[in-house]
């Protein structure tokens, strides 16, 4: 069964999540063709390099016999010659497939994960550190190229050598294969051994690295404060902390390696194979060449000995990276993109039918039941807490209702196409973000390619930011800073009211849009959205008099529930809390406000 989305890419290919090396197959499965290439080639090169050995063998005993002819020798100077070649040109291949299949698997993992983080609901994302995000996705994923080249493209070229290696002391006499073979054994022994020691110290190092990012990213991003409680000494205190455990794992890790029995081992085995070289040549059962061939093959040995502590390494660390890339995407996810649901054109009649939410165990709405009226305002006001901003999060599904239901134009909102849904409905909040970009991409980011620019300075006169736009040198083809910080708060949040107007909503949920402009620029802005609103329903939240009294109803809520709604003169004729909040409002805001004098 595939995990729930909210966003999902038709003709997905799916792979295999029920374990990491399960996982990793499946991608590689995706070129069968190309791993099987690569093996073959493995393969054929260390044939190759064995036949050098047989060659080097003849070339002694020729060598020693008297009558050796020079064209003998040259023959056999040719055939070497061939063989190297041909050993090149395989070597060079399987390199490159190698690490053509190691940059697709990590392009099609990078992908993978990425759509897959694109699909999670926001209660996913909110309980997520963003620094460990990014560390799987950026060095976890390093790891997974790492471990294909030149991790498993070692492994896969040393073990072929291993295995030729025997293959041809078994073809050049059998009584040789008595040394090479019980080393092989205590190899393959003392290999598994590694490989199990390290598996726990690669997962911990692995997810310290997670942990050091994270305290990085929050530190980083959470500057300002950081400097204005001069805590310094306290971010760096946590950092050196973390960075230490993960230089703890380091260390272990290398006491892992400097434990590696065969390095020791293969100098006795290489003794011991000479002895018995020596001790069947001395009676006569081989010759010196065959000597020579066998201790020449013997030293392949020493290849995948050195190399496996390196790749198995690598190999270990790709294995964790994929274990925390793949409880990452099997995280679930409460929200479906429902593909097949309901699309049409938005009326915009939206219903709450005796909704109830909870974060987790903690409730937020109680019962909450109203009607909005296509093109209507609604307005909805409440002491911080109250859920304001959450309730209007459930119109476009960013979170779903616990009981109840919400329902637009009489479809409930989780029968909805999430595309056609989300597409019809724009937010412009408080915390407005932007992207690195163009100020033209960020104001048509709704629309993406579709939007032209004639539009885009439209909607930006519309909001009142044509102007500041044109004051920059290079207008809308202005650079802004990661999140606009090159922007002042009001030129942000006047880019966000383009960027929702460009996309003509049917639904428009304003919370507090207008919280930093001034009072003179936020009057023209309201003039422009009451003339473009026409026929939109809008859920407005806000602190400011000037806009809740032209609302058409007016929410009231208190710690969850809602208590009254009505009109403005309706709710201060019987509403005691909504006094109390329009007193609250009316001390903290000039007297007059958007052009409308206060009662």
């Amino acid at each position: 069964m595939l995990a729930k989305r909210e966003f999902t890419v038709a003709n997905t290919y799916h792979y295999n999540w029920s374990s990491p090396m399960r996982w990793i197959i499946s991608h590689l499965l995706q070129y069968r063709f190309l791993f099987l290439g690569f093996a073959l080639l493995c393969i054929v090169n260390n044939i190759f390099a064995a036949s050098t050995s047989l060659f080097i063998g003849r070339a002694f005993d020729a060598v020693l016999q008297k009558n050796t002819a020079l064209q003998q020798l040259g023959m056999i100077t040719l055939a070497m010659l061939i063989v190297i070649t041909m050993q090149g040109c395989c070597d060079l291949g399987a390199r490159l497939t190698a690490e053509m299949l190691s940059k697709r698997f990590a392009r099609d993992a990078r992908e993978e994960l990425y759509t897959n983080l694109l699909g999670k609901s926001q209660t996913f994302h909110n309980r997520q550190r963003v620094g460990d995000i990014m560390a799987r996705a950026s060095n976890d994923m390093t790891q997974l190229s790492d471990m294909m080249s030149p991790g498993i493209d070692t492994i896969m070229d040393s073990f072929s050598s291993l295995f030729m290696s025997v293959l041809f002391i078994g073809l050049l006499n059998p009584q040789l294969l008595l040394v090479p073979i019980l080393y092989v054994i205590v190899f393959l022994v003392a290999l598994r051994f590694y490989a199990r020691q390290l598996g726990p110290v690669a997962v911990n190092l692995r997810e310290e690295f997670g942990q050091t990012n994270a305290v990085l990213t929050e530190s980083v991003n959470g500057i300002e404060v950081v400097k204005a409680t001069a805590q310094e000494p306290q971010e760096i205190h946590k950092f050196v902390t973390r960075a230490s455990r993960y230089r703890d794992f380091y260390v272990q890790n290398g006491k892992i390696h400097g434990r590696y029995l065969p390095t020791l081992l293969l100098g006795i085995a290489l003794a011991l194979a000479f002895l018995h070289g020596l001790y069947l040549y001395s009676h006569h059962e081989i010759s010196l060449g065959m000597l020579v061939t066998f201790m020449s093959l013997m030293t392949y040995l020493r290849y995948v000995t050195y190399m496996s502590t390196w790749s198995f390494s690598l190999l270990r660390l790709g294995v964790a990276g994929a274990e925390r890339i793949i409880s990452l995407l099997k995280e679930e996810t409460e929200l479906d993109a429902n593909m097949g649901g309901h699309k049409e054109e938005m009326r915009g009649d939206v219903v709450f039918e005796h909704v109830t939410f909870s974060y987790g165990s903690t409730p937020i709405l109680k019962d909450i039941s109203f009607h909005a009226r296509p093109g209507q305002t609604i307005a909805i006001v409440g002491q911080t807490g109250a859920g304001k901003s959450t309730l209007t999060k459930l119109v476009n599904r960013i979170y779903d209702v616990d009981t109840g239901r919400v329902l637009i134009d009489g479809v409930d909102v989780r029968d909805w196409d999430m595309d056609a849904l989300r597409s019809q409905i724009s937010t412009i909040e408080q915390d407005v973000f932007l992207f690195s970009r163009t100020i033209a991409e960020n104001i048509s980011y709704g629309l993406g390619s579709k939007a032209d620019q004639s539009a885009i300075e439209v909607a930006a006169r519309d909001a009142q930011a044509d102007e500041f736009i044109q004051s920059f040198p290079q207008g809308y083809e202005t650079e802004i800073g990661e999140r606009g910080v090159t922007l002042s708060g009001g030129q942000r949040q006047r880019l966000a009211i383009a960027r929702a107007l460009l996309t003509d909503p049917r639904i428009l949920v304003l919370d507090d849009s207008t919280s930093a402009i001034d009072s003179a620029t936020e009057d023209e802005i309201q003039k422009a959205i009451h003339r473009i609103l026409e026929g939109r329903t809008t859920l407005l939240i806000t602190p400011r008099i000037s806009q809740i009294r032209w609302a058409d109803s007016i929410l009231v809520l208190r710690k969850g529930e809602l208590i009254d709604q009505g009109s403005h003169e309706e709710l201060l004729a019987r509403c005691e809390t909504y006094r109390r909040i329009f007193s609250h409002y009316d001390a903290a805001l000039p007297a007059s406000v958007g052009g409308v004098e206060h009662d």
